[in-house]
């Protein structure tokens, strides 16, 4: 047994025999993670699709000449309305630009402006719902009640009477965009405020007299922020339609520059004769925006399942 003593040959009781260390088991390494990660995405193949999409429309957005070399602004008059073919993958406009290097420079101006709008969201009405979680009282009321007030104006409505009073631009139509949707990230940061400050580990660290900021930069925050990174994902697709919805309506950049919406917008006039004007473009925004939701639900859910 473990715990017996051990004598020697003359009969002398020595200390107590002590077991052997077990020996540690190897930490699990990397290769478990890549392998789950693996796993799940073959599983899902639509994700695996959605996730290349995005990749693509990034790249576009970022080195659109990895994909075309044509200048989207510069078009030959005597091919103008040509049908989609090998030459153009989109066809060509009224004035003989090539479609594709328009929607591939336009990614550009369209993801900027809807990263802009979803910064904008996240970072004020982050900051609101922090506030009015974390402080309470009065001030709590009074900021709720602001939000109360954007939610009862539908987001789009409030994004033309913002662009209005802004003035026309790519810039302007994604700060508009972005203050339609502080509301909604107040609610979720407030209500994660709410439920981390109630915590134990919180309520410990206060009554060992750490400072409020202390309390608010080391627990509250990182707790709190997972949620609201995670709405920021599924924000991004209606982020994309919304500033669309307002380069199409004349709010975005002025032309020639080959904004999504703008595209759309230019090619309605066609519709008879060019189809591919307008419904390129349009299946392209649909990919991205269904691409973005579709990987936005696998953060949200079917990730933190498997795991």
């Amino acid at each position: 047994m473990s715990g017996s003593l051990v004598e020697d040959p003359a009969g002398t009781a020595l200390a107590p025999a002590r077991p052997a260390d077990p020996v540690p088991a190897p930490p699990p390494g990397r290769r478990v993670d890549v392998r789950r990660v693996l796993r799940f995405l073959v599983r899902r193949p639509g994700l695996l699709l959605s996730a290349g999409v995005l990749v693509l429309v990034v790249l576009a957005s970022f080195r659109p000449g990895l994909f075309t070399s044509q200048d989207p602004l510069q078009g030959v008059p005597a091919q103008n309305f040509r049908g989609p073919s090998g030459a153009h993958w989109f066809g060509t406009d009224e004035l003989g630009r090539d479609v594709f290097s328009r929607v591939v420079h336009g990614a550009q101006l369209s993801l900027k402006a809807t990263l802009i709008a979803v910064l904008v969201a996240f970072v004020v009405g982050g900051l609101l719902g922090v506030v009015a979680g974390f402080v309470g009282r009065w001030v709590d009321d009074v900021l709720m009640r602001c939000v109360d007030v954007l939610l009862s104006i539908p987001a789009l409505f409030l994004s033309l009477a913002l662009v209005t009073a802004l003035g026309y631009g790519t810039v302007k139509v994604a700060v508009a965009v972005g203050i339609a949707s502080v509301a909604s990230f107040a609610r979720v940061a407030r209500a994660e405020v709410l439920r981390v400050r109630q915590a134990l580990f919180v309520e410990a660290s206060r009554s060992c007299g750490a400072r409020w900021y202390a309390v608010l930069g080391r627990h509250v925050l990182p707790n709190a922020a997972g949620p609201v990174i995670v709405l920021a994902t599924l924000d991004f697709g209606s982020s994309i339609l919304a500033v669309s919805a307002l380069s199409f309506l004349g709010y975005g950049a002025p032309p020639p520059a080959p904004e999504w919406g703008t595209l759309i917008s230019e090619g309605r006039n066609y519709l008879a004769n060019a189809w591919w004007l307008t419904a390129l473009p349009g299946l392209a925004i649909a990919a991205t925006v269904l691409s973005t939701n579709r990987v936005a639900r696998a953060l949200d859910g079917e990730w933190s399942r498997q795991r």
